[in-house]
This record gives structure tokens, sequence and C-alpha cells, in this order.
């Protein structure tokens, strides 16, 4: 199957299916003597994992990493890093009603029709579950960008119509404390709590929402970026627009930037003792395709989760008209998940545009 590699220099392949042995990535690109953190990548893991609160999937799965090459005494090699992950708690029989019947808007009959084969044991291949080996690969890009100084920050910014207030982003530390203190992982303790109050509401309703994953990612230099088909804009939104259940992305002023007049819209430049800065930031960091040195923001829509416990109507292999009931572990509302998921996502574009912005000059 083609499409399973992201990134050019920096690059990722994922392995891998929902209930296979495991679900593993391969990392080429990375440069070597980077110090590789293990407990970090597992951290990292451990905020995607299922089974961590009453508002997600109640599978449970230890997500535990294993570093099978690319690495010595601590460091990068410069070699291809193998990360695995074991799969641990898969329940296939929970998929046994559907072994001829397509889920509505899960991936069963685009797979089939294109295939002519399918996993159907929670989706094989297309389950969100191969999202975790990305997240593994996305925590060693995370340590590159460290490296240069560069820090990203995403939070769940709405559930359903809850939408958060905008935040002082100034001090991701303590925006990183305040997210990771509550289970919807919504910067604002107020907005998170009606939050976690409305999923449980959803999941005891058989049914699910929707929500937003907003970001920002400060202290990125400037001439990152290579257009005119690999604009910095353009890879962040097929990056986030690859993740499971994602059906919208905009960043800087986004949609809303088509109500505005170029005089109110347009970013006037401030002398800045040799660094320039703009007024505003409706450009979201990125312009012309290229990195700007402002801040970078950006928000990714997500849909409902397809499975719901309710029965629905569908059809099956042949055509024939048949029902169909959710059964098994699913998430109510997949936001708090993917909040380092979409961290992932951007750090592996910025790392592998670190690297590419290498060779632009003499």
């Amino acid at each position: 199957m083609a499409g399973n590699t992201f990134g050019q220099l920096f690059r990722i392949t994922t392995f891998g299916e929902s209930h296979g042995v495991a679900i593993g990535v391969i990392l080429d690109g990375c440069p070597a003597q980077l110090p590789i953190d293990l407990d970090f990548i597992q951290s990292e893991l451990d905020k995607r994992r299922p089974g961590q609160s009453k508002i997600t999937t109640q599978r449970k799965e230890s997500d535990t990493v294993q570093i099978l090459s690319g690495t010595f005494e601590g460091k990068s090699t410069g070699t291809p890093i193998a990360m695995l992950i074991p799969n641990e708690d898969q329940r296939s029989k929970d998929y046994s009603h559907n072994t001829d019947v397509y889920r509505p808007s899960h991936a069963d009959y685009t797979y089939d029709a294109k295939y002519g084969i399918r996993d159907h044991r929670g989706g094989g291949r297309s389950s969100a579950r191969e999202t975790a080996a990305r997240v593994a690969a996305g925590a060693i890009a995370k340590l590159l960008l460290k490296h240069h100084g560069i820090d990203i920050f995403a939070h769940v910014s709405a559930v359903g119509q809850i939408q958060a207030p905008n935040l002082d982003q100034d001090d991701i530390p303590a925006l990183l404390a305040i997210r990771e203190d509550n289970i919807a992982r919504c910067a604002d303790p107020a907005t998170a709590h009606q939050m976690i109050e409305f999923i449980d509401g959803i999941r005891k309703d058989g049914d699910t929402v929707g929500g937003k994953v907003s970001c920002i990612i400060k202290n990125c230099p400037v001439g990152l970026g290579e257009p005119v088909f690999d604009k910095l804009h353009a890879d962040l939104g097929k990056a986030m627009l690859s993740i499971n259940a994602v059906h919208g992305f905009e960043y800087g002023s986004g949609f809303s930037g088509s109500e505005m007049r170029g005089s109110a819209h347009n970013d006037i430049f401030l002398a800045n003792e040799g660094q320039p800065k703009t007024l505003t930031n409706f450009s979201g960091g990125i312009q012309g395709g290229i990195s700007n040195g402002m801040e970078i923001n950006f928000t990714v829509a997500f849909k409902p989760v397809a499975t719901i416990m309710h029965n629905q109507q569908t059809i099956n292999a042949a055509g024939e008209a048949a029902e169909i009931k959710g059964k098994g572990r699913h998430d109510p509302c997949v936001v708090p998940r993917a909040v380092v998921i979409v961290e992932a996502m951007a750090a592996l574009v910025l790392a592998d545009h670190l690297l590419r912005n290498k060779t632009v000059g003499l």
C-alpha cells in the first residue's frame, strides 16, 4: 500500500494495524548525536494512549515503546530509528458483526472497493491506532526542535459549540500545566469543566461529538517553507488532514479573513532591532509559504467519531440493505487524545523543513 511515508529529509514510514501484533515507525534522516530521551517519548505516547479517562475509549493499551535501532548510548547515530509499540488489548470479537457490513462514515466501504480486501477488526490500517506511531516519531522531532529553541503547544479549543476563550499565549509552560491538569486537555479550566460534562453526557447517550484543536508554534526561525508546492502552511495542512477524523484546517485569520478588507487584514511591519515584527498576525506566521518569524498558529477541526451505539441503516458487501449497531470501545470525542497527535505532526513538518532549509544557500 502506498502513502505510508511522510516527509522528505526527516522522513517517517509507519506500519501495523489496530488488531495486529504491533504498530511501529521507521524514522530516517534524524541528525546524528541528538540526545534521545526515551522517557519523554513515552510521556508523549501516554497522552495519546486509550483508556486514560472516562471520556476516552476504554481499550487498555500501555503503548510501551521499544527503540530497535538508530541509537547508541542515548544518542541518535544518523541511521534509521525503528520504534515498535505492541498491541496488548485487542478484542477482535467486538467487530464480528461487521465482517461484511459497512459502518456508516468509516473506511470500510472505500477500502473494500479499492483493494478488494479489508481488515474489519477495528478498521485495520484505517484505525486511529496508527497515530501512536506518528506520536513516537513526533516526539523525536520535538527533541530536535527543542535543540533549536522551537516550542509547540496545542490544546482543545472547542467541543461541539463550547468554545474556549482566547489564551494568553506568552507562557507556554503555564498553559501546558493547565492543559495536563484536566482530562479535556483544554488550557482554560472553566471551559474544560464544561467540556468534560458535555462529553460525558454524549457518551451516556451512546453518541459522539466533534471538536477543535488549536496549536501555536513559537520561536520558529524565518525562512522555513519551500515554494511553490511545499509551502509551509500547505505541508502543515496536509499533515493535519492526514489525521483520522480531521475535516478542516485553517491558519492565521483562516476563513474569517475572507470577510475582511485588505486595509484591516494586512500585517504592518515594525522595526525591531534587526528582526522585523508585524503589528498583527493575520498571516499566522507564514507569508508566501515561508515562515516570517512570528508565531505560527492554526486550528484543526475534527468530526464526530463515526461509531455510535445506535442502530443505523447501511448496506452489506453485496449492496443489500442492512442494519448495524456500534459495538466495542470508542471515544465519544476524539479531541482530548488528538492534541498530542496534532503537535507531533506539526513537529514532523517543522523538523523536515528545518533540515531542508540548510540546503538553500552557500
